[in-house]
């Protein structure tokens, strides 16, 4: 892996170096073998980008550049440049929730300071001949910074509250709150709505496809 890199400019120069290039060739150089589809390898783009760009956090709870404050997001694209699937932020916390705000919340530290990275992802295109597309760094607005608190603290008090049978992808007109669990199976701790310790499925934020289509297109649009 690359050395986690010193500033936000030497970052975005990464990121922009390897804009054009196939997975092939990205893959090549970093010493990985390119999966015949990401059905099972779904974390796979992710962690070349993270190879090339030298992200050190991992699976670690905090930004992937902590030093520079930075998240590293991939996001697959069609042919006329609009998003493919919504993009993962991070694991909702179902327990130990108390004091939590918006603006002391995980969601929203990763969300402050985000290089994007578009990727082709049309499944017809083989993965090793997809590309990797132009970067933007990107920070909130005022007006998006709203519409994802409203969402987050409207999921979170339905987690609060204990009504996860009610939670579905319909709440959220920005962010939604999905399971996110490798198979039925894997459990985690909750509290239900009569207040007691129950098990239910682990849930996640993801950004609508809308939304981060707009933050493309504005950049873009330039």
């Amino acid at each position: 892996m690359k050395p986690e890199p010193n500033t936000e400019q030497e970052l975005l120069l990464r990121a922009r170096a390897i804009a054009g290039l196939t997975f092939a060739e990205l893959a090549k150089e970093a010493g990985f073998s390119v999966p015949p589809d990401l059905r099972k390898d779904k974390g796979w783009v992710g962690q070349l980008l993270e190879w090339h760009l030298g992200a050190t956090a991992g699976s670690k709870p905090q930004q992937d550049f902590e030093s520079l404050g930075i998240e590293l997001k991939s996001i697959p694209i069609s042919h006329s440049g609009l998003p493919l699937e919504t993009t993962f932020v991070c694991v909702a916390p179902l327990t130990g929730i108390h004091g939590i705000t918006w603006e002391t919340s995980h969601v929203r530290n990763k969300l402050s300071r985000v290089l994007w990275v578009p990727v082709q992802g049309e499944r017809e295109i083989p993965l090793a001949e997809r590309r990797v597309g132009s970067p933007l760094i990107w920070s909130p607005s005022q007006e998006e910074d709203a519409q994802l608190k409203a969402d987050w603290e409207e999921l979170m008090e339905l987690i609060v509250l204990g009504k996860f049978s009610q939670i579905s992808a319909r709440h959220g007109e920005v962010m939604q709150l999905r399971p996110k669990a490798a198979n039925g199976k894997a459990l985690t701790e909750a509290y239900g709505q009569q207040g007691k310790p129950i098990k239910t499925l682990p849930r996640g934020f993801y950004l609508r496809t809308q939304f981060t289509a707009q933050i493309l297109q504005r950049y873009y649009a330039c």
